[in-house]
């Protein structure tokens, strides 16, 4: 295993055999409060493992005990001007996109608080695997802004419209067996195990093609939400992208052989 920093709040480490990578949200002394500096870091860290080929599935993990990532760092943000603000603005956007865009399946490991901002970069993973003491909630509004990590689009898109307006407007946080019934989390653990059953899951995914995971998380990403006929071509050129390329010759291969894959990864 092999770990790189990114500034002072972000780590990366690589599981080298596995093919999987975690994004280590490392401010513990803030419980993870996103500063400008962090989410600077936390883009940065996702341009990296966006352009490393063999990374298959990253796994957004937390060092603090007792919290996955409490949000935006509002103390920070009180000392700001409006034209700090504007300024600020496209670094914190940055965070959560970078985190949204990578092109392989990502898994977020949340326990404790995982509120606004916080919650926000785990609705930006393809799943969710929480433990039984976490928290999640998107409190914005009783601060007078909304959410701006992209929840109000993410939220509706795993619960649907009337639900997410409720949670939203609320700005209520639910706790973990409530989360899960509501599918804000896509599975529940017991307490502590949150990471090591993210890390379990990431290293099934990552058996798999690396070509076919990419190419499969394309088509679920752009496909989501559009009408059948659109999205069955979107489909199509995802088949088309990796049906001639060595993982699929690979892959029928060793199933004929009755042997492991060695996926070339092109």
């Amino acid at each position: 295993m092999s770990e790189e920093r990114f500034g002072e709040f972000v780590l990366v480490r690589r599981h080298e055999e596995g093919h999987v990578a975690e994004l280590v949200l490392d401010r513990p002394k803030a419980m993870n409060a996103v500063s400008t500096e962090m989410a600077r870091s936390i883009a940065g860290a996702c341009a990296a493992l966006g352009a490393d080929r063999g990374v298959r599935v990253v796994v957004l993990t937390s060092s603090h005990e007792r919290a996955f990532c409490v949000g935006a760092d509002l103390k920070e943000r009180n000392s700001f001007s409006d034209a700090d603000l504007v300024r600020q603005r496209p670094v914190a956007r940055s965070a959560y996109t970078g985190v949204l865009e990578l092109p392989m399946p990502t898994v977020a490991a949340v326990h404790g608080f995982a509120l606004g901002g916080g919650f926000e970069l785990a609705l930006s993973c393809d799943v969710i695997v929480a433990d039984r003491t976490a928290v999640v909630g998107l409190p914005e509004v009783s601060v007078g802004v909304i959410p701006g990590g992209g929840g109000t689009q993410l939220l509706p898109r795993r619960v649907g419209a009337a639900r997410a307006a409720e949670l939203i407007f609320t700005a209520r946080r639910v706790e973990a067996q409530e989360a899960r019934e509501l599918g804000l989390v896509d599975q529940l653990v017991e307490e502590g195990r949150d990471r090591e059953e993210a890390l379990s899951l990431a290293a099934r995914m990552a058996a798999n093609s690396p070509v076919g995971l990419r190419a499969a998380k394309r088509a679920l990403r752009l496909g989501h939400g559009i009408d059948l006929p659109a999205g069955l071509e979107i489909e199509d050129a995802a088949w088309r992208s990796v049906a001639f390329s060595g993982d699929r010759a690979e892959g029928v291969a060793a199933f004929n052989e009755k042997r492991k894959p060695q996926w070339p990864g092109e």
